[in-house]
C-alpha cells in the first residue's frame, strides 16, 4: 500500500460472463503527500530516493494512470528535489516539464520547459528538480518502442536516443506531446471507464509509442524503408482487405503498417493520393461505424455509449460525440435511445 496522505486508486474489475467488452487490468491513482518520501514511493514499479533541497512544507501530487505496460503520470512537488533511482527494468521513460520556478538538471545537464528528458534500459536516474516544478512523465517498454519505430515509422530509435539524456525537439512538436499527454491525463479522468476495454488500451499504447517516436525521431534518423509496394493503389487495396477482414476490430494505423510493411509515411501518401483522405481518417469512419452498428443492436440495459464506444477503441469521449453527431447527424445517446424505443416491448 502507498503511504500518502490521501490515495485514490481506481482498479479494473472483472465482468460476469456474458456482459460483454474484452476486460483488461488497468489502474487510476492520484496521491497528495505532505513527506518527500512518500512521494516518492507513490510513483509504481519505480526504485527511486527523493530528498528535499529546500527548507520547508512538502507538498507534492501524483495523477498516475498505467495499462498494457504503459505509464503515464503528472507530478508536482513545491520544493527543489534531487530525485535519483530507475523505473522498471527494460522501460524507457520520459519527462515533460510543465511548469518550474528556474532551471533543472537532468544528469547534469540543464533543462527548461522547452526540453524533454528521457532515460533508457540501464540508465540512472539523477534530476535535480527546482521549487514549483511539474512534469508529464511516460513510461514504455523500450523493447515494444524500438519494434513501432522500425515496423510502422522506419526508423532506428536506438540510434536517435543513443547517449541522449536531454532533448530540444523543437516548440511544435514538444508542444504536441506535451498537449496528447494532458488529453490523456484528463479524457481518462473524466472517463475512466474506456480503460477497461483492452481494444482502448492497445489503441492508447500504439498512440503513445508513435507520439514518442515523433517527438525524438528527426528527419535524418529515418532508416529507409522496405521495398516498395507495385504502387499506392495496390498499398490502399491491401490496406482495405486487411480492415475487411478485421472488420469487428479496432484497426489502428500501426497495425495496417505491420502488416502491410510499409511505414506510416508510405501509407498516409497512398490514401491521399487513391482516396483523397488520410488513413486515420479512413480508421475512423469505420470505428465510427462500428459503435453506430453495436448501438443499434444494444440489448442490455447495462450497454452504454461510452462502454460500446471504449469497446471501438474511443478514449476521448468529448471527441468520439463531435466525431459521430457531424459523421452521422445525431448524438450516439440518440441512436441508442431509438434502438430502445424500437424494442421496448420486448423482454427477454
Amino acid at each position: 500500500m502507498v503511504p500518502a496522505a490521501a490515495v485514490d486508486v481506481e482498479e479494473a474489475r472483472a465482468r460476469k460472463p456474458g456482459e460483454g467488452g474484452d476486460i483488461a487490468p488497468f489502474s487510476v491513482t492520484r496521491t497528495t503527500s505532505s513527506d518527500i518520501e512518500e512521494q516518492a514511493a507513490s510513483l509504481r514499479e519505480w526504485d527511486q530516493v527523493y530528498e528535499q533541497m529546500t527548507p520547508g512544507r512538502f507538498v507534492g501530487g501524483l495523477h498516475e494512470m498505467c495499462f498494457a505496460g504503459i505509464q503515464v503520470f503528472r507530478e508536482s512537488t513545491n520544493q527543489a528535489v534531487h530525485e535519483a533511482g530507475a523505473p522498471w527494468t527494460g522501460s524507457r521513460a520520459i519527462g515533460v516539464p510543465v511548469r518550474m520556478d528556474g532551471t533543472a538538471r537532468f544528469r547534469g545537464e540543464p533543462v527548461d520547459v522547452d526540453a524533454l528528458v528521457t532515460l533508457g534500459a540501464g540508465d540512472e536516474l539523477d534530476f535535480y528538480t527546482p521549487r514549483g516544478f511539474e512534469i508529464f512523465g511516460l513510461v514504455v517498454d523500450e523493447k515494444a518502442l524500438e519494434a513501432h519505430a522500425r515496423q510502422v515509422e522506419h526508423r532506428d530509435l536506438g540510434a536517435a536516443l543513443a547517449g541522449k539524456g536531454v532533448f530540444k525537439p523543437g516548440t511544435d512538436r514538444l508542444s504536441e506531446f506535451r498537449r496528447l499527454l494532458m488529453s490523456v491525463i484528463q479524457s481518462l479522468d473524466a472517463n475512466p471507464v474506456a480503460l477497461q476495454y483492452r481494444q482502448t488500451q492497445s489503441v492508447l499504447a500504439q498512440t503513445m509509442l508513435g507520439a514518442v517516436v515523433a517527438v525524438v525521431a528527426d528527419e535524418a534518423g529515418a532508416a529507409k524503408t522496405a521495398s516498395a509496394c507495385a504502387g499506392r493503389h495496390n498499398v490502399v487495396d491491401a490496406a482495405k482487405a486487411f480492415m475487411r477482414s478485421r472488420i469487428a476490430e479496432p484497426i489502428t494505423v500501426a497495425d495496417l503498417c505491420r502488416e502491410l510493411g510499409v511505414s506510416r509515411r508510405t501509407l498516409q501518401y497512398s490514401f491521399q493520393e487513391v482516396l483523397g483522405i488520410n488513413p486515420v481518417a479512413f480508421l475512423r469512419a469505420m470505428r465510427l461505424n462500428g459503435v453506430r452498428r453495436d448501438l443499434k443492436v444494444a440489448q442490455r440495459p447495462a450497454d452504454s455509449v461510452q462502454d460500446i464506444a471504449a469497446r471501438w477503441g474511443f478514449w476521448h469521449l468529448g471527441h468520439f460525440v463531435t466525431d459521430y453527431k457531424r459523421m452521422f447527424g445525431e448524438l450516439p445517446s440518440e441512436t441508442l435511445r431509438g434502438r430502445r424505443r424500437a424494442g421496448g416491448g420486448r423482454r427477454r
